[in-house]
């Protein structure tokens, strides 16, 4: 898969004030930033996304993701 295709697919399941992915077609890696993670802890944020990628996780099109959650504030205290 594209990187591209992988950032429609999560946004297309939830709204991103930011979102960046970098890969090499096998592997990816994700910085997510969304305010749905409010009140989330770790565990229900991975699950969240990994909702928005369920059929190409399912079918092996997409198996090697690793992504950091954030909300837009835990985004500002980091600098971003």
């Amino acid at each position: 898969m594209h990187p591209d295709q992988i950032k429609q697919l999560i946004l297309a399941g939830m709204v991103c004030e930011h979102l960046a992915l970098d890969g090499d077609g096998q592997h990816f890696e994700a910085l997510i930033v969304s305010a749905e993670f409010a009140g989330k802890n770790r565990v229900q944020r991975q699950q969240h996304v990994y909702a928005t990628l369920k059929e190409k996780l399912a079918t092996g099109e997409l198996h090697a993701l690793s992504f950091k959650t954030l909300t837009p504030e835990e985004w500002s205290a980091q600098g971003g």
